[in-house]
């Protein structure tokens, strides 16, 4: 038997070859799920991440440094009085723009995880060629200008170039270190060398500040690993929600599938039923009521009644199914008219009179006549009636009361109450027994146990009516039921319009 995706034009048949769709949605929900309560543990989650923002950085603030660099040059420059800078100026730029190249170029490839460390290694390739480079700046001399004057100069550029390089570079971990490491070196040497105390205090400076320069930027790359462990958590959040939403939305197709091949398949039974129990129902009264003459054993007799009880139970079982189906999809039209409550209230009471009787149950009438009509489905309303009296009657025990009444609500509605002395239902009990199928223990327990449709049929056709249904019981004290109909629904009569005395016509005059 094949089992490829149905291809048949009827849309409202469930397509079962579709269930792999939840199993791979419910694995990507566990993966997510797992990296959401796993999370990266360290920095080298992000390092594809935190490589392109400094990237980004470099090539954002590509012109600072090259002219930090021809600054610096022209100062000197101006200081000694000699072109030995230049060659230096040069040099750093050069070695500025092949970082910068390097940036363009990484910008434009998208680097594979495997290979991040490689570019990162490039780019700290570079930075440690460009620490070199301030390494040679510093072991720069000047014979003609004052030993004080392009010492401060030194220092200062030397600072600044420290300050900026920390700021550019705190996403590329470890690179100042790498930049200025040699700096500290060279000032170590030439230190030792000279043995200048202006030197020495440089250097120490310059240790110091590259120390806490060092641990500034570890907390500013920590802060930024955090921002990005944070966005990475969010964008899975939305994942998830969208995986959930994809789940909720197939089950939601599968439920409303479901739903229209049962309403299909109640559509189609109705009449399929309906036709055979007509014929059963036909047949077996015309028997029972030996039309054609007698049955020669009485025992057929019996048996028709008891196959005409049961084919009118199945039959009332399969309209009542119909009429809440068709409540429950929608379909259920009020065709409204305006009614008196108490009349057909009236009309209902004479139906059930004969069972009342036959179990010796009175039914005493409480109205109050005068009302104003209502605006409601006439069989609709004497449906909620009927089954509100036929479950009074049914539960009542022989010899019981059941009181009606017919009047007003204190909003302005009309309201309707049937109350018995009956056995009563548990106060947990009244959530199943207003449920489709539910039924009480005192219903199961008894002989004339229902479909459990008739309550839930009267909720539902108040509740098309914009009205309210109550159901009141305790044990061994009976139940009372009130069907409540708005005040919107209230037709009220508008008294007639006295008759106004006549306008004299105005003559018209021509001057």
């Amino acid at each position: 038997m094949s089992k490829g995706v149905s291809t048949s034009a009827d849309k409202n048949i469930v397509d079962k070859s579709r269930s792999h769709r939840n199993t791979a949605v419910s694995k990507a929900v566990r993966t997510t799920r797992e990296r959401l309560q796993a999370g990266p543990s360290n920095a080298s989650g992000f390092d594809k991440e935190l490589l392109g923002l400094h990237v980004d950085t470099m090539l954002q603030g590509a012109i600072a440094m090259p002219l930090f660099i021809i600054l610096v040059t022209a100062v000197g420059v101006y200081l000694s009085q000699k072109l030995d800078l230049v060659a230096w100026g040069v040099t750093a730029l050069c070695v500025n723009a092949i970082g910068v190249l390097l940036a363009r170029r990484a910008k434009a490839t998208d680097i594979p995880a495997d290979k991040v460390n490689y570019w990162r290694r490039r780019f700290l390739f570079v930075q440690i060629v460009l620490g070199f480079c301030w390494a040679a700046f510093i072991l720069q001399d000047c014979d003609t200008c004052g030993e004080s004057d392009f010492g401060f100069y030194k220092a200062a550029a030397l600072l600044i170039a420290l300050a900026a390089t920390a700021m550019s570079t705190f996403l590329l971990r470890n690179a100042l270190l790498f930049t200025f490491v040699p700096v500290v070196v060279a000032l170590g040497a030439l230190t030792l060398k000279t043995g200048n105390p202006g030197y020495l205090a440089l250097t120490i400076i310059v240790a110091t500040l590259l120390i806490f320069l060092v641990f500034m930027t570890n907390r500013m790359h920590r802060g930024n690993v955090h921002i990005l462990s944070v966005q990475a958590e969010k964008d899975d959040l939305i994942a998830e929600l969208e995986v959930a939403k994809s789940m909720s939305d197939e089950a939601r197709r599968r439920a409303e599938e479901a739903n229209m091949a049962k309403s299909r398949f109640l559509a189609s039974m109705s009449h399929e039923l309906r036709t055979p129990l007509n014929a059963i129902l036909g047949f077996s009264e015309v028997m029972s009521t030996e039309v054609l003459g007698p049955l020669n054993n009485p025992i057929y007799k019996e048996y028709t009644g008891d196959i005409h009880r049961s084919g009118q139970h199945l039959l009332d079982l399969i309209n009542e199914i119909l009429d809440l189906s068709r409540i429950e999809a929608g379909k259920y039209d009020l065709n409204e008219e305006a009614i008196h409550l108490v009349e057909i209230t009236e009309d209902c009471i004479g139906m059930v009179q004969l069972r009342a009787r036959t179990k010796n149950i009175s039914i005493t009438e409480q109205f109050e006549y005068g009302m104003p009509s209502v605006w409601v489905d006439e069989k609709a309303m004497r449906q909620v009636i009927l089954n509100l009296l036929s479950n009074a009657v049914k539960f009542t025990p022989s010899g019981g009361e059941i009181s009606v009444k017919v009047g007003w609500t204190a909003g302005g509605g009309q309201y309707l109450s049937i109350k018995d002395n009956g056995p009563g239902i548990p106060e947990d009990e009244i959530p199943v027994v207003l449920s489709a199928f539910g039924q009480g223990s005192i219903a199961i327990k008894s002989a004339e146990q229902g479909t459990g449709l008739g309550l839930p049929i009267v909720q539902a056709i108040l509740a098309k009516h914009n009205g309210d249904f109550i159901l009141r019981s305790k044990l061994r004290e009976g139940t009372e039921a009130i069907a409540i109909l708005p005040s919107k629904r209230v037709l009220q009569s508008i008294p007639a319009i006295e008759d106004a005395p006549a306008v004299e016509r105005r003559r018209k005059s021509f001057a």
